[in-house]
């Protein structure tokens, strides 16, 4: 049986002219509104399913039934209609597409290198900000956290550039030591340059580096009778160990997330790890919005998108299962950070 579809739209004569190059359709009903987008490898084709009698599932066959008109783009290549199709999900947000209702950009750790004391800093925006940037942290609480524990180790300053450049004494920070107090030139500009190296390499996950550093410059410095330093850089070990037992710390150095999906009472939650450096930022859960009866593939899939299609990638995405489209969607993820994404599914690479 034909799947029913309005007095108006003639679905032969749309295929009759359709192309067979790679692309996204959209699907509008009787007032032009997009009710749901999708990628082609071949557009003809593709359609064409839809329309040609063959059984569909109940999501399928209550939007044909609405269907008054198919609009189609065509792209160079897959990874070209992939983006496209995350850029039209959301804008539209078609009532039959999975869409992910997360508008929200994360927070990193800014340092602000094109200072001649730089300082760390909370940061949520483009990722064009001049300086350096770590992350994504999972949520503003962790960012907090991690610029604690950097205060703590490498006491580098937070403070913003209009306080520091008007100081006379030292703060607060200073007599709690929490800061070297470069404002009033109590640190050198050399040292404290090392203090940022430090709190850098610790940021990518070099915690090792650190170490080796730190017990190198205690040793110049007691060897130097410079035993106030030397003393510093024992203060700054020890608690460079204790943060290191208390963290969970991967066995593998690298960028990479874990994403895994679940679901209850046709409820499904998407979660997200985040290792950068080998070392675990924390994670995130996610309950995307689809109609009835969507399948777990299908949710993984427009998750992958429209996660990934508004913010860079990692260099390495761990799934729980299999993703339809995996090559197409790890093309589309490299093209927009400029090298290779790739991805796991359970055990076996893809």
């Amino acid at each position: 049986m034909k799947p029913e579809t309005t007095a108006t739209f003639d679905p032969a004569k749309l295929l009759r002219h359709m192309t067979h190059r790679p692309g996204v359709y959209c699907m509008l009903d009787m007032k032009g509104r997009v009710i749901y987008v999708g990628k082609a490898r071949d557009l003809r084709r593709r359609v064409a399913s839809y329309f040609q009698g063959r059984a569909h599932d109940a999501k399928t066959t209550a939007m044909l039934r609405t269907v008054a008109d198919v609009e189609v783009t065509v792209t160079r290549t897959e990874a070209e209609a992939l983006m496209l199709e995350y850029n039209l999900i959301k804008r539209h947000k078609p009532r039959y597409n999975v869409v992910l209702r997360d508008d929200k950009s994360y927070p990193y750790i800014h340092v602000s290198t094109d200072h001649e004391f730089p300082r760390l800093s909370f940061y949520r925006g483009t990722r064009r900000k001049k300086g350096k940037l770590f992350g994504p942290w999972p949520s503003a609480g962790s960012v907090r956290e991690t610029l604690n524990q950097l205060q703590k180790l490498f006491q580098v300053r937070q403070c913003e550039d209009s306080y520091f450049s008007n100081r006379s004494r030292p703060c607060l920070q200073y007599q709690i030591e929490r800061c070297t107090a470069p404002c009033v030139g109590l640190i050198s500009r050399e040292e404290y340059r090392r203090d940022i190296d430090h709190a850098t390499l610790f940021l990518r996950g070099d915690s090792d580096a650190v170490t080796q550093k730190l017990v190198e410059r205690m040793e110049d410095a007691a060897s130097g009778l410079r035993y106030e330093r030397a003393a510093q850089y024992r203060d700054q070990l020890v608690q460079l160990r204790h943060i290191q037992s208390s963290q969970l710390m991967s066995r593998t150095k690298g960028d990479f997330d874990v994403v895994g999906i679940a679901a209850e009472s046709g409820i499904h939650c998407v979660a997200v790890m985040f290792f950068r450096g080998g070392r675990s930022l924390g994670s995130r859960n996610y309950f995307p919005h689809h109609t009835k009866n969507a399948g777990e593939q299908e949710i993984i899939r427009a998750f992958l998108l429209q996660y990934y299609g508004g913010r860079e990638a990692p260099k390495e995405i761990l799934v729980s299962r299999s993703v339809p489209e995996a090559e197409t969607l790890a093309a589309m993820l490299g093209e927009r950070v400029g090298r290779r994404a790739t991805g796991r599914a359970g055990s076996k690479s893809r």
